[in-house]
């Protein structure tokens, strides 16, 4: 008798998965457009040239940028001509900056290295990046590619497929950046409906996993907040205090001005039982839950 296959997210929905504060934390990010099939570990497992393979790794480590791996939805050939990279970087103030370029030999992407030191334009529209990294793990394949047809069919300039963003348990994932927004548990439907509110200056509580900005029991503060007032703006709401006892935290959020209502939250952080949780591996590991336990109006 063949045992049933395992899907991590069928299991993490069936489980009740808490999407608040999953979010890893970011504020630069270097795509590098590649059509050849992704390696389980992305841009490290790619044949390129090892000096400049070296000198991007090395600068995208200094300033803790991740690199992913994209495409177009859809199937190109290899050899599709000169591919684009991307330098995206947050900014706090929301003037979030990008670089782009295209590469052709290996030793060209030395400019994607060179540019984590420039600042970058700011006033570009933002990427959409849905996980579509079928070699990490099965999920993202199944769940992702569906999302990345439909957004794409909708904002065919803005969306990429990319390699693994973390939580393959919440495909299909999708990151908006530089806003430095996380969104899961999507499909085709909801995830246009998501994005085109987020176009929009719209960001809503459900399928919000967290900002990237901000730590995971900020991210799930901020996330209770939106549920509890409606959809705001990706700037709306600030965290303007963090404290911690142990597994407890008190985080103040504070909305736009002219009220500028400020939020006590309070979040508790606790480990779940054991799970698997990705669909490649029978590992289990014990995710951290971050609950809102409280809000206070200030």
């Amino acid at each position: 008798m063949t045992a049933e296959r395992f899907f991590c997210a069928d299991a993490a929905r069936a489980r009740g998965d808490a999407l608040p504060g999953t979010a890893p934390y970011g504020l630069v990010w270097v795509l590098v457009e590649h059509h050849a099939p992704w390696p389980a570990n992305g841009y490290d497992g790619l044949p390129l040239e090892p000096a400049t393979k070296s000198r991007l790794y090395d600068a995208a480590r200094a300033v803790r940028a991740r690199i992913l791996l994209i495409r177009r939805h859809g199937r190109r050939p290899a050899d599709a001509g000169p591919r684009r990279w991307a330098v995206l970087r947050y900014d706090a103030t929301g003037a979030h900056r990008q670089h782009w370029g295209t590469w052709d030999r290996d030793e060209d992407l030395a400019l994607a290295a060179a540019a984590l030191d420039a600042p970058g334009e700011p006033g570009h529209p933002p990427v959409v990046l849905v996980c579509a990294h079928g070699r990490h793990d099965t999920c993202c394949a199944l769940r992702g590619r569906p999302a990345a047809r439909a957004l794409a069919e909708r904002w065919p300039e803005l969306v990429w497929e990319c390699t693994h963003v973390g939580g393959d348990r919440f495909a299909a994932n999708v990151l908006v950046a530089p806003d430095g927004v996380y969104y899961g548990g999507l499909d085709a439907a909801s995830s246009v409906a998501v994005v085109e509110q987020h176009l929009a200056g719209r960001v809503h509580a459900a399928h919000l996993r967290g900002y990237t900005d901000l730590f995971p029991a900020q991210q799930a503060a901020v996330a209770a907040v939106l549920a509890r007032n409606g959809p705001a703006g990706r700037h709306d709401y600030t965290v303007t205090g963090t404290s911690r006892a142990g597994p407890h935290w008190l985080v103040r959020v504070t909305g736009p001005p002219p009220r500028a209502t400020a939020y006590d939250v309070e979040v508790t952080a606790h480990r779940a039982a054991p799970h698997q949780l990705t669909c490649n591996g029978p590992a289990t590991s014990a995710a951290m839950l971050h609950e809102v336990t409280s809000i206070r109006a200030g």
